[in-house]
């Protein structure tokens, strides 16, 4: 193998603090794994990360054409990343369509990285430039820095002595890529090597011409004076608390947050949930921890899922469901049998766009509504939103505690960018996490007072009455309870006593969360952004850029959406104007409109894509001047 840690000693070497990069072709063609793998390494040099990918949602989607245009995009640094970036540096354009789809999402004198041979009379037919009109020959692209290399050309002459079929060489193409990207951000190409001999062990052949097609594209940017002339670029590895890390997404840090809950509580964990897009990896990845006694079933539809779910949390277990929007839809009736019963059970909702099928791979949050109100009857529920792909962890192993300690389910709020994008983990020791502590109701002697299930403690928590157990015989179902006993009651004056407790049992809950705290800002002030779940890392950016440019604002994350902290609303009244961003017509504004009479600015976006910086950032521009 040629020696890849020398390169040319000429070569002029720019440190940067911040780097966005997009990998963007055709549906299919590997864009998402080619972007994982540089997100591995970048993790590995220890530098701090935020991806994006964003793909559609056919199976195949039209190969060469606007729609087909699959894209992986990701921000990394030596200073802490919030946003997967606002525009990119780079453009990895793999055909003529990914040029045209991002061409205006790239910075000015950003570099283009393109493969000639995705910009043949095909290509531009489908892409819509039209046969002949190369978009880089004809001036379109003479405001970028832009490298035409032939890389499927190139990746066949590397391998031409592998004995591959051209099918599975052109498949390397990707890797030959890498290597370029990895020369000129001065990366080691190490993690994706072992990644390769790892994930192609049985595979000798396939996993030595992948490797081959990465040295050989690192080469190429080592070798040619293309590259050479205009120079490289270093990021170096950023100021992180010493301890052990790995790179997670949103949806295994969820999975991972519930197993963890499961081992503190002393439980064990299943899973009943029905594979939908975004949250089937949550599945995927509990169903890899059989070692630690998680259980996990793949139900035949949503609504068995659920129930499973249910009866596993009747049995003694810690359960869970995951879902999307569609998902919590069909799941609803069930989560009023939970919440009749009074029995713990944690929901991961994916939020994706919506409604019906919608915008399955795209991201929302249009389901705090539903999550809210979405059920027959008076079925409150207590409702916590994760706000970066990390805090899934922390989200739903809360949940957890929650659904565990207050004999309620709980519903955690992600959506499909948390779910899909990625981020280092610090992992903390057990010692770290707060204890979780079930009530489980105690055997009973033949000669002790009747048992009464449905007897509360000062929080309005009942007991955890495991079948099996001496002396805790009681009726359960979804028929209303009389107070105490848990027979079957029709008497009116008792279902508006149970439907009270019920509530007031959630409403208790807020004496146990934190207060409301501001991430950013003075106490007081002319404008607070007010934001919940995803659009964390957007708004904390254009928060820290209004304030260095003198602007009073200030911005608060709401993580509990039911019930509110309890000092949110005397903090929504120390400021002039309250600014609330989201992904959604307005659902947390006029939640907090309905709860504290105030009419805060809404900020909405349903795009399938998610908010960057610069949009809330000029939002908060628009606003400060009027006051």
């Amino acid at each position: 193998m040629t020696d890849i840690t020398t390169t040319n000693k000429g070569v002029n070497v720019t440190p940067k603090t911040s780097v966005t990069v997009l990998f963007a072709g055709d549906s299919g063609d590997g864009m998402q794994l080619t972007g994982t793998q540089f997100a591995n390494t970048v993790a590995v040099y220890g530098s701090d990360l935020n991806t994006f990918p964003n793909f559609p949602s056919e199976i195949r989607a039209p190969a060469g054409t606007i729609s087909g245009v699959s894209g992986f995009q990701m921000q990394f640094g030596s200073q802490s990343v919030y946003t997967p970036g606002a525009k990119f540096d780079v453009l990895i354009a793999m055909n003529a369509a990914a040029l045209k789809a991002n061409l205006n999402k790239l910075h000015h004198g950003g570099i283009i990285i393109a493969d000639t041979d995705g910009f043949d009379d095909k290509n531009l037919r489908l892409s819509g430039y039209g046969e002949g009109n190369n978009p880089l020959e004809d001036g379109t692209v003479a405001d970028y820095t832009v490298f035409s290399v032939p890389v499927v050309s190139l990746t066949r002459k590397a391998l031409a002595d592998t004995g591959l079929s051209v099918k599975n060489i052109d498949r390397c193409k990707n890797m030959f890529i890498l290597g370029i990207l990895y020369w000129l951000y001065s990366l080691p190409i190490d993690t994706t090597i072992k990644t390769l001999q790892t994930k192609f062990k049985n595979k000798a052949d396939i996993a030595a011409a992948n490797i081959k097609a990465v040295t050989a594209g690192y080469n190429f940017g080592d070798e040619t004076d293309m590259f050479a002339q205009f120079g490289r670029f270093s990021v170096a590895p950023a100021g992180k608390q010493p301890g052990t890390y790995r790179r997670v997404t949103g949806n295994e840090a969820a999975a991972i947050g519930l197993a963890a809950a499961s081992k503190k509580a002393g439980l064990k964990l299943f899973l009943g949930s029905y594979p939908i897009t975004p949250a089937t990896e949550i599945l995927q990845t509990l169903a890899n921890l059989k070692q630690w006694g998680v259980k996990t079933f793949q139900a035949e539809d949503e609504i068995a899922g659920v129930l499973s779910s249910i009866g596993a949390s009747y049995g003694g277990a810690l359960a869970a469901t995951s879902t999307s929007g569609p998902g919590l839809a069909l799941k609803s009736e069930a989560l009023g049998l939970a919440v009749i019963m009074e029995i713990p059970l944690v929901v991961v909702n994916v939020q994706r766009g919506g409604p019906s099928t919608g915008l399955p791979t795209k991201p929302e949050q249009s389901d705090l509504f539903i999550s809210m109100y979405g059920r027959h009857g008076e079925a409150p529920m207590p409702i916590i939103s994760a706000h970066s792909p990390v805090d899934c962890f922390y989200a739903a192993y809360e949940a957890a505690k929650l659904s565990v300690e207050h004999m309620t389910p709980v519903i955690c709020l992600t959506d499909g960018y948390l779910a899909f994008s990625s981020e280092p983990m610090l992992i903390p020791s057990p010692a770290e996490l707060s204890e979780i502590k079930p009530v489980f109701a105690k055997p009973r002697a033949a000669d002790d007072e009747p048992y009464l299930p449905y007897k509360r403690n000062n929080m309005g928590v009942r007991d955890w009455a495991v079948p099996g157990t001496k002396g805790l015989e009681h009726r359960i179902g979804g028929l209303e309870k009389a107070n105490e006993t848990g027979n079957v009651s029709h008497d009116p004056a008792n279902h508006a006593l149970m439907t009270k407790l019920r509530a007031e049992k959630v409403e208790k809950i807020a004496d146990c969360i934190p207060l409301q705290t501001l991430d950013n800002g003075a106490e007081k002030g002319d404008l607070l952004v007010l934001g919940w779940g995803s659009t964390y890392g957007a708004i904390k950016i254009a928060v820290d850029r209004a304030i260095k440019a003198g602007h009073s604002v200030s911005h608060a994350h709401v993580r509990y959406l039911n019930p509110f902290p309890k000092n949110l609303g005397t903090m929504l009244g120390n400021y002039k104007k309250v600014l609330i961003p989201e992904n959604n017509c307005g659902q947390l504004l006029m939640m907090i409109r309905d709860r504290f009479l105030i009419e805060p600015v809404a900020f909405n976006k349903v795009e399938g894509l998610p908010f960057n910086e610069m949009e809330i950032e000029a939002k908060i521009t628009d606003i400060v001047k009027e006051l």
